[in-house]
């Protein structure tokens, strides 16, 4: 009778099998880390697949400018809503005025975070004068350099609210066709991320 067949040793056949597993496993776990970071470094750098939207409703200021830039010489150490008016103080800029003060109140708790402004290159009137002084008095008064403003603000010629954080810089423009609602959203979510002031 010939010799009897032994039947090959199991664990040196699953070997090979268990070595190829093991390598693609290993390969999964490096492509599940390092292939968010490549995707991400990619997107960035060629611009694809960024989200359009924002969660801001004002124009983001996001070059550095500060209240110096736009004409406007104050020290205020506090979230600032500051509205300009290089011409006159008509209509428009008294209404952005009286939704400055609102938006101030309406932080509530917050509020003393915040303070509002008015910075105008016209003298205001004698009658409106009278008002801000009587109705508004913690409003925040100064003059407006209005080639400065051109020259910072990109000529805006109507009134103009800006929220200017306390180290002065400006942070978001509004034109006088802003919602409070908007406004209120975005001083309260800056507010929320901000440790200072």
């Amino acid at each position: 009778m010939g010799a009897a067949m032994n039947p090959p040793n199991m664990s040196e056949a699953r070997a090979p099998h268990n070595q190829r597993r093991g390598r693609w496993q290993l390969l999964l776990i490096l492509a599940m880390v390092i292939g968010p970071m490549l995707l991400a470094t990619g997107m960035y750098k060629l611009q694809f697949w960024v989200p359009q939207s924002r969660t801001y409703h004002g124009e983001l200021i996001g070059n550095g400018q500060t209240r110096a830039d736009i004409g406007v010489r104050a020290d205020a150490a506090t979230w600032q809503l500051l509205v300009t008016a290089p011409r006159e103080c008509a209509v428009d800029c008294q209404q952005l005025v009286y939704l400055a003060r609102q938006i101030q109140i309406a932080l509530g708790r917050d509020a003393s975070r915040a303070s509002h402004a008015l910075a105008v290159a016209q003298p205001l009137g004698d009658e409106y004068a009278a008002r801000l002084q009587r109705e508004y008095p913690q409003l925040q008064r100064y003059p407006l350099d209005p080639s400065t403003f051109a020259r910072g603000a990109n000529d805006l010629g109507a009134p103009q609210l800006w929220i200017v954080d306390p180290h002065g810089n400006l942070v978001l423009r509004y034109d006088a066709g802003v919602k409070g609602k908007d406004l209120l959203d975005d001083l309260r979510h800056l507010l929320k991320l901000s440790n200072i002031g």
